[in-house]
This record gives structure tokens, C-alpha cells and sequence, in this order.
């Protein structure tokens, strides 16, 4: 099979030119192969070469070719080159066999040819290539049957899946990841290697797992990936706090729901609605702390009580170990942890002004994200009960547009700072600075005072008197 008319990047005809100058057997390989087959957008800006020769003096020639505006870089200690071209990135390495000692994912190294390198490869669907040499331009080598497997929608490893995943055990998250990205299933035996070898995955750093992690909950349907790694228990290895969630637990004829199952359900819920990996990382964590604080109440039943608010102090432990980013991006997360119960308490009760004031002031900007996360979490398997849910969030909503407009609450900052309430009343730093701030704060969000300087003022120097505080003359 050809696909010479597919190839209408200039690159491969740059590539072919310098390939044959060099009579180095070229081919593109790996992923932009399999997206190619598969009619699915391509990731262009990251193309990988393999040639029968030195990776990078192959590269070096190209860069040249491409002139001034390509950058190149060599990686010695992986045998490796990178050009950066046109918003583009072309890696370039030699063929190669791989072996590979017990405790390390870091293989022995040697030159190889087109089939060590192919042998080596994760899985069939990405162990296709095509080649660049002008005798065969465009001409697909597919020595395992990758578009059999392609069609059929299968994810399996070119050699034993034993070997492959004890090898690189970062395989068996690769694995997890192109079954949900593509929908695929896992072929039995590889599968059940993955089972077996889950505890090897201990040698990967972290940040490899997580960078695999993310690129799972960025997918259409999360909740694939995470059955997956739950069942072959590979999450147990990374995130025991998540697989906790699982079970169901009976007292009488009183039992909870499998919060595992509803956590997953709620990330593919908002998944529909976003692509921000933050929110759908607070889908993930909403209900993280239920295994801590579960009871059960005689008579009542179980109860999860502030299971949000000790949720959200779990962030930061969590993020640091799974390698996250201990930023804004976790405090957002740790917010929206925090916040994920108020909006539906809101849409059980009567809307008061002043909570809704209190909501604007807690989340600020961040509003928007936690009503769809609210959505999001709204499970129940009775329509009825869904529809009441989800048209109250819009009257809870519908209040927040209106008391935002009337009080300009959102990102809320007292009209009065702590240094005027110093001068008004000539006193130094202290308690009962705090004690005036907090006092102006919450009779604002209360509705007792206007959100405006003048009668904060006036509030302010009767608080004040209360406390036995004079303003200055």
C-alpha cells in the first residue's frame, strides 16, 4: 500500500532528498502513522523519523537544508535530534535494539535494523511506518498487522505483552490511554499482562504517570481509562485515595452509593461541558474524602458530613504526590472542592439574598465553574429527580446574575481598608482591626450595609463605639 499523495508536507520531501544524499533508509513512523490510517486529526506539530544509519547526523543535514529558520538540538545520551521547524517538531533517531535489566526502564542500547527498531515498538498500531527513500517513497511497512488491529480496534503489543510491559512498564498507562482515546478495546493477553505486571509500574517516576494520567481524563470519555485502571490495578499503585471510593456498603436495608462509579460519572458528565483539565481534576476530587468521613446514623442512614470542606485540606497532599502543579491550579481545584455542596444546598432551600452574596464572595471569578460542576454532580438514576435538580440550579443561577449586578459582590473588597480603620480611630495593628474588617465584611454579604463607602463609613464608627473606639475629630 502507497501513500505517496498523503505525504504533502514539504518535510518528507526535504527528508527524502537528504536520506538518499546519505543512502540512509528513511521512514516516518509511530504515531502520525497510525492517525493517518486512522483519518484522524493528526498532531502535526510532533513527527518522528527512524533511519537505518546516525538519527542525528540525518537531522543535522535536514536542519541545514531547512536553513536559518530551523533550530536543532542533539540529545546525546538518547541517541537523538530535534528540529523545531514552522511550529513544527521532527525527532530524528537511528534504528535500534532495546534489552532491558529487571529494575530499570532505562534499556541497553544498540544500532539495529528497521525491524529491531519496529520490534521494540509499544504496539502494533504504532509500529507501522512509511518509507521516505525515493525508490519507495510513500510505501507502508506494517510487519504486525497494525491496520488489521486499527480497523478492528484493537490495542495489542507486537511481541509478548509480558516482555513488552516488564521492559517499559509506562506501556501498560499507554496502553489504558490510546484504549480511551480511541475507544479501543485491550486484547485479552495484554490485558491480563497488565494485571500481572501493575505492581512494575513502582520503577516509572511519577511525572511520567501523571503526564499519561491527564492525557486520560482529557479524553471524550474519561471514565474508560479509569474503569481500566482501576480493574487492572494500576490505580492502586498511584492513587489508592481514589480507589477507596470503590464499594458499596449495607447496614439493614440502608446502603450508599459507589462513589467510584458516581466520581466517574461525574467527570464524564462534565467532560461534555469542558476541556479544562482543572475542572474535570475537581470532578475527580470532589467527593475524595467521603472514605474519611463516612458514618452511619441509626435510623437515618449514612452520612458524608463535611466531607467538602476536608476534601479540599486533602488537595495539596494529593497534588504534591501525584506530581500536580502546587499553584493556582491546585487552589483552584482545592476551591472548588471546598465549594461543591453550596450551590446545591442553594437549589434545596429558599434563596436568600445574603447567601448568595456569600457564594459570589467565596468563589469569585471561579462561579461560572463551580455551577457547572454542580451540574455535573447530579447523578441520580431518576429523570424526575435530575430535571428538579438541574431547573433549580438555573433559578440559583438566575440569582446570582441579579444580586451580582445589584451589589457587585464578586471579588468582593471592603470599602474600607485596614489602614483607614487605623487612621479613623488613630490606633496601631490588632485584633481589633480584624475585628472591624470582618464585622464590615459580613454585614455587607448580609445585606445590613450597601456595598459603597459612605455607609460603610457610618457602620464602621458605630462598630467601633461598641468596642469603645473613637473615630478622630
Amino acid at each position: 500500500m502507497n501513500f505517496t499523495s498523503e505525504l504533502k508536507n514539504p518535510i518528507f520531501r526535504t527528508i527524502q532528498i537528504v536520506a538518499d544524499e546519505l543512502k540512509y533508509p528513511t521512514y516516518v513512523v509511530g504515531g502520525w502513522v497510525r492517525d493517518l490510517l486512522l483519518d484522524r486529526k493528526q498532531d502535526k506539530t510532533d513527527i518522528d523519523f527512524v533511519c537505518i544509519g546516525s538519527g542525528i547526523k540525518l537531522a543535522e543535514k535536514v536542519a541545514e537544508k531547512l536553513g536559518d529558520a530551523a533550530s536543532f538540538k542533539v540529545f546525546r545520551n538518547f541517541g537523538t535530534a530535534m528540529i523545531h521547524y514552522n511550529s513544527e517538531d521532527y525527532e530524528f533517531v537511528g534504528a535500534r535494539k532495546e534489552s532491558y535489566r529487571k529494575g530499570s526502564r532505562k534499556p541497553i542500547v544498540e544500532n539495529g535494523t528497521l525491524e529491531d527498531d519496529q520490534n521494540r515498538r509499544d504496539f502494533t498500531i504504532n509500529a507501522m511506518s512509511i518509507q521516505l527513500n525515493k525508490d519507495n517513497f510513500g510505501l507502508l511497512i506494517d510487519p504486525f498487522n497494525g491496520q488489521k488491529d486499527l480497523a478492528n480496534g484493537i490495542i495489542k503489543t507486537p511481541l509478548s505483552p509480558d516482555i513488552t510491559y516488564s521492559d517499559d512498564p509506562l506501556r501498560m498507562m499507554r496502553a489504558i490511554r490510546f484504549a480511551t482515546q480511541l475507544n479501543f478495546t485491550i486484547e485479552k493477553k495484554s490485558y491480563n499482562s497488565i494485571k500481572k505486571n501493575s505492581v512494575r509500574l513502582g520503577i516509572i517516576s511519577q511525572e511520567r504517570i501523571t503526564e499519561e494520567l491527564n492525557k486520560i481524563i482529557l479524553s471524550k470519555t474519561p471514565s474508560i481509562g479509569f474503569k481500566l485502571l482501576f480493574n487492572t490495578e494500576l490505580l492502586h499503585q498511584f492513587f489508592p485515595l481514589m480507589t477507596k471510593l470503590h464499594g458499596i456498603e449495607f447496614i439493614g436495608k440502608h446502603s450508599h452509593k459507589d462513589n467510584f462509579y458516581h466520581t466517574i460519572e461525574v467527570l464524564d458528565n462534565i467532560s461534555k461541558n469542558t476541556n479544562n483539565l482543572w475542572l474535570r481534576w475537581a470532578a475527580i476530587l470532589h467527593d475524595i474524602a467521603k472514605p474519611k468521613t463516612k458514618k452511619y446514623k441509626k435510623g437515618h442512614g449514612w452520612t458524608f458530613h463535611a466531607h467538602e470542606f476536608i476534601g479540599g485540606k486533602m488537595v495539596p497532599k494529593i497534588f504534591r504526590n501525584l506530581k500536580l502543579p502546587l499553584n493556582e491550579k491546585m487552589k483552584y481545584v482545592q476551591k472548588l472542592v471546598t465549594l461543591h455542596l453550596r450551590p446545591i444546598i442553594l437549589a434545596k432551600d429558599i434563596i436568600t439574598d445574603s447567601a448568595i452574596r456569600r457564594l459570589l464572595f467565596d468563589a469569585g471569578d471561579d462561579i461560572d465553574d463551580l455551577m457547572i460542576l454542580c451540574d455535573a454532580d447530579i447523578t441520580s438514576k431518576n429523570p424526575t429527580k435530575v430535571k428538579k435538580y438541574l431547573n433549580n440550579f438555573q433559578l440559583v443561577r438566575k440569582k446570582l446574575k441579579e444580586v451580582e449586578k445589584k451589589d457587585n459582590i464578586r471579588n468582593f473588597q471592603p470599602p474600607i481598608d485596614g489602614l483607614e480603620i487605623m487612621q479613623l480611630f488613630n490606633i496601631q495593628a490588632g485584633k481589633k482591626i480584624g475585628v472591624l474588617k470582618n464585622a464590615i465584611k459580613d454585614a455587607i454579604l448580609d445585606g445590613e450595609v450597601k456595598n459603597n463607602r459612605e455607609e460603610a463609613l457610618k457602620f464602621i464608627i458605630k462598630k467601633g463605639k461598641e468596642i469603645n473606639l473613637s473615630p478622630i475629630k
